[in-house]
Order: structure tokens, then C-alpha cells, then sequence
């Protein structure tokens, strides 16, 4: 009968730095697991569990964040300045006549 090897137990930074190791290089999975003395199917769970695709946003580049943090700013002033020209016609609109033609009653 063969002696089962003790389970193994990573803690949080090693299982961090081993994706790092693994998504900043361009060597495979299977290279890294084997420098590290893993399986390689660990890395991929470990990249789903620390690292979930969090949609479009995960992908773009600091200038493409920027740029588009500088469209959104301009776009919110417009919206506000929108918003205030609309809150003044109301006031306008809902102020009394002040003429007595206006006021005047048939």
C-alpha cells in the first residue's frame, strides 16, 4: 500500500504571488505550477477565485480609464448645467402673472 503524501495548504500571498508569476510572464501554467511544485489545474482555480473577470472595465489601460473619466466629467456638467436651465424655466413657468390681464377673471 502506498503512504498518501500530507495535503499541502497555501496560504493567501503564496497562492497571490504564484498568479502574478503565472498572468505577468509569458510562460504557461504548467511552467509555473512545475517551478512551484503544484498542479497546474490549481493555478486556474486559484486565478477564479482571486481573480473574477469583472467585465470590460478589467481590461482597459490607464490612459483608456482616463480618457474615459474625462468623458464622463464632461458629460455630468453638461447633464447639470441641462438640469439647472430646466429647474429656472420651471420657476419661470410657475411664477403668478404679474400684468392684470393676466390675472383678470371672467
Amino acid at each position: 500500500m502506498t503512504e498518501r503524501k500530507p495535503k499541502r495548504k497555501f496560504d493567501r500571498t503564496f497562492k497571490e504571488e504564484a498568479l502574478n508569476m503565472w498572468l505577468q510572464s509569458d510562460k504557461t501554467a504548467g511552467q509555473i505550477a512545475s517551478e512551484l511544485g503544484i498542479a497546474p489545474a490549481r493555478l486556474y482555480r486559484w486565478r477564479e477565485v482571486f481573480r473574477p473577470t469583472a467585465g470590460p472595465a478589467a481590461k482597459l489601460s490607464m490612459e483608456q480609464l482616463e480618457a474615459q473619466n474625462a468623458q464622463l466629467r464632461s458629460e455630468n456638467e453638461r447633464l447639470r448645467q441641462q438640469r439647472d436651465i430646466l429647474k429656472k424655466t420651471l420657476g419661470i413657468l410657475s411664477e403668478p402673472p404679474t400684468n392684470a390681464t393676466n390675472a383678470s377673471k371672467l
